[in-house]
């Protein structure tokens, strides 16, 4: 969930070709925040370049990878007010973390980075360091006030929303394709998906959940199951990409806001589908953060589809999400 210093665009590609009711589908790929995006969209019109747009905004809003965003200017707590971004990806950050019990919170930048999955050099981490440094987490020692201005009570408190902000870019350019009025479409920015209306084939659309391969030098797809989506957000979290070590010396990047260490636990990986992506990417984290027990019943408080995977190979899914299942 990593996002990178600086947007790049590699290739924007539209391809055309019909579907039933004679209606033409587009696509557009491309390279985001050290990960690949995928769209598909009902229409002819090239909007790669609003796409573009999209994308470079969120990433100036709550990227704390690129220096000049605005998240990145609170972390340094320059005397400023925050932007409507950064302001929607708190307030979801807020939500979620009081349903999860604290399990999501964007101000474990600080142990994230001495663990070296931030965007900071890490550092030789031990118990007096990780001590010092979990004193001054918590998103409950932060508010927005009401004139714009980020509150904080602890000036070395920073805030790291990679596990939100991929999401969080998939709703916006959807957003952006609604106000043009299109309205199916399918964009996926590093396995955070949104859905809209129906595919080239009429049908609501049919999303791949991949499997659990843990693999640091590629990216892995196996298929766990597919289902049938239309009009929402589907995020998957798990460490079995982004890990540290080896062997039982493993760790993942979520950290646990509870002990400030790397989260060991009898999950894998969560899926989690919710009316909009930023939401499921922040339900799926804080999933992983939890552990199996907690995360199940944070998940059936929310009323969430969701599938768990625990790290023996089982699975664990609601019975809303079993429905989505395609047979």
């Amino acid at each position: 969930m990593r996002i990178s210093l600086y947007l790049s665009i590699v290739f924007s590609v539209i391809l055309l070709f019909p579907s039933c009711g004679s209606k033409v589908y587009s696509t557009c790929e491309g390279s985001v925040w050290n990960t690949l995006y995928h769209i598909t969209y009902c229409g002819d019109a090239d909007f790669s370049d609003s796409i573009r747009s999209v994308l470079r905004k969120v990433e100036m809003s709550v990227s704390a990878f690129n220096k000049e965003s605005v998240v990145s200017k609170i972390n340094r707590n320059a005397d400023m007010t925050v932007d409507h971004g950064f302001k929607e990806v708190y307030d979801m950050s807020r939500a979620v973390w009081e349903c999860s019990d604290g399990a999501f919170d964007p101000t474990l930048a600080p142990l994230i980075n001495a663990y070296g999955f931030g965007y900071t050099d890490s550092i030789h981490v031990n118990k007096s360091v990780i001590d010092s440094i979990h004193k001054y987490v918590g998103l409950g020692k932060t508010a927005i006030t009401p004139d714009g201005r980020m509150q904080k009570a602890d000036p070395r408190m920073e805030f790291n929303f990679s596990a939100i902000a991929k999401g969080y870019g998939c709703d916006k350019v959807a957003e952006m394709f609604e106000n043009n009025g299109i309205s199916d479409f399918m964009i996926e920015i590093g396995g955070e998906i949104v859905v809209r209306g129906l595919n080239p084939h009429g049908e609501k659309w049919n999303i791949s959940v991949d499997r659990p391969v843990f693999s640091k030098d590629m990216a892995m797809h196996e298929s766990q199951t597919v289902v049938a989506l239309t009009n929402c957000g589907i995020a998957t979290s798990g460490n079995y990409r982004n890990y540290k070590g080896s062997g039982d010396k493993r760790f993942g990047h979520t950290v646990d806001p509870l002990t400030g260490k790397p989260a060991i636990n009898d999950l894998a990986s969560a899926t989690v589908i919710a009316p909009t992506c930023m939401e499921a990417d922040a339900y799926a984290t804080a999933c992983m953060a939890m552990g199996a027990r907690r995360a199940k019943n944070m998940i059936q408080e929310a009323d969430l589809p969701a599938l768990l995977i625990f790290t023996d190979g089982t699975v664990w899914q609601t019975p809303a999400f079993k429905d989505l299942v395609v047979k």
